[in-house]
């Protein structure tokens, strides 16, 4: 393995660019010495997009045969794809394939990488993680693999930390969440709605993967969520996720103390809008390649306590931003376990405690 700390992401999708551009942006800060990207099809469409990436300072990595490819279309790539897995100390996988790359490449890549990050999709890629949450669970000696849990799990995982756990996992009565999905991202053309469209419940026990997901992410700390369920319904926006939540809590609480422990997560926003545009225009105007980095969005107003152990209200996704935040703080992890937190304070300043 290179003793330069190198960091290689494969994809430049909804996750992949804004990653790229965060990662290469803020090296010296995370301590990363360079950053490269695997992009597989040379693209007119996406040929500004790898330019912008490569000024910045990213280095591009293609397939040997794909090379001629974006030589036609002007651009140059700096290496092959499997000389940048060789010479990553890590490899972040944002694709919808990155299992089938753990099996078909990455495996032959373990002893001269140091850790292997997969996103929210590929269920079973590794331990799953979310920053904040589940940090001590990693294990430098098993955990080469990490998958860094789907933005809504962020989201259920955040506010049940806050509301519920701080008090201990039994304070914990139920949980159940609606998930209500935006139909696809603004960078995609395919896979619009034209009306909203119901989820099935495909989960005996949870319901849908969300709920399932959490479940995984604090049983990794020894703690067995017994009753979260949640559903998911889809609906024709482009702009962000949103969740109705119903925790219920075996301490009294009022809706004060309710947003006093939200107000004092640095991983959870606050807002009095009540509109995902609006929430959405924020981090366009103010985030980073227009992502919000906190985990939650919670409408205040929304926000109440029914019979005081019902917490009750909606909150909204921050659009990839906090997978952003986990994939960084895994990266930085498996590179300096000791000092990693330290490194990522240079991302306060993208999690907004009120949009």
């Amino acid at each position: 393995m290179s003793k330069r700390k190198i960091v290689h992401v494969v994809g430049t999708g909804t996750i992949g660019e804004p990653l790229i551009g965060l990662l290469v942006t803020m090296a010296k800060d995370f301590g990363f010495d360079e950053v490269s990207f695997h992009k597989r099809t040379p693209l007119l469409t996406d040929r500004s997009k790898v330019r912008e990436l490569k000024r910045r300072g990213a280095r591009l990595a293609v397939d040997a045969a794909a090379r001629d490819g974006f030589s036609e279309i002007g651009i140059e790539p700096d290496l092959e794809s499997m000389e940048a897995l060789e010479r990553a100390s890590v490899v972040i996988d944002c694709t919808p394939v990155g299992n089938q790359n753990k099996e078909d490449i990455y495996s032959r890549f373990t002893s001269n990488t140091l850790g292997f990050i997969a996103q929210g999709s590929e269920f079973g890629f590794g331990k799953p993680y979310a920053c904040g949450i589940n940090d001590k669970a990693l294990k430098r000696e098993e955990d080469q693999f990490v998958q860094v849990v789907s933005c809504n799990t962020h989201n259920l995982a955040v506010l049940l930390s806050t509301i519920a756990l701080g008090e201990g996992p039994d304070n914990l009565e139920e949980a159940r969440f609606l998930c209500i999905r935006r139909a696809n991202d603004i960078s995609q053309d395919g896979s619009f709605i034209p009306s909203p469209q119901a989820g099935k419940h495909k989960d005996e026990r949870f319901g849908t993967h969300h709920a399932r997901d959490v479940w995984h992410l604090y049983k990794t700390l020894g703690i067995d969520l017994n009753n979260v369920y949640s559903s998911a319904l889809k609906v024709n926006s482009q702009y962000m996720h949103s969740i109705w939540f119903n925790i219920r809590v075996r301490a009294p609480l009022t809706t004060k103390e309710v947003l006093q422990r939200l107000e004092s997560n640095e991983r959870v926003a606050l807002t009095y809008k009540m509109s995902a545009n609006t929430i959405f225009s924020f981090g366009r105007d103010y985030g980073h390649f227009g992502r919000i980095m906190s985990q939650t969005v919670v409408a205040v107003p929304s926000v109440t306590v029914n019979e005081g152990h019902e917490v009750i209200g909606f909150c909204f996704t921050p659009q990839d931003g906090n997978p952003l935040l986990s994939s960084v703080a895994a990266a930085t992890w498996f590179l300096d376990p000791d000092h990693y937190t330290e490194k990522l304070a240079a991302m306060k300043e993208f999690f907004f405690r009120e949009v």
